[in-house]
């Protein structure tokens, strides 16, 4: 899959993980990064239940993009959520 793919990919799952998670999106910029990360995770965990994980640009990659997106976000809101303004 080429660079702008993945960027594509990563900014549509990063928005819609975003929306799932917090209602709200988190800025371009991170969305894409949370998004292409969140790709890389769903397809390793889709791997680890025996599927195949992001296929190409398609709709069953988009999910596992999503699914990672949503562990990603997940896990950035749990520990920034912690951290405290002085």
């Amino acid at each position: 899959m080429s660079l702008i793919a993945w960027i594509v990919l990563g900014l549509i799952a990063g928005f819609i993980g975003s929306k799932i998670v917090n209602n709200t999106g988190q800025g371009l910029i991170v969305d894409i990064l949370l998004g292409v990360v969140g790709a890389v995770v769903g397809g390793f965990l889709f791997n680890q239940f025996g599927q195949p994980g992001v296929s190409g640009l398609n709709l069953y990659s988009l999910l596992v993009a999503i699914v990672g997106a949503v562990v990603v976000l997940w896990l950035y809101h749990a520990l920034m959520g912690r951290r405290r303004v002085l």
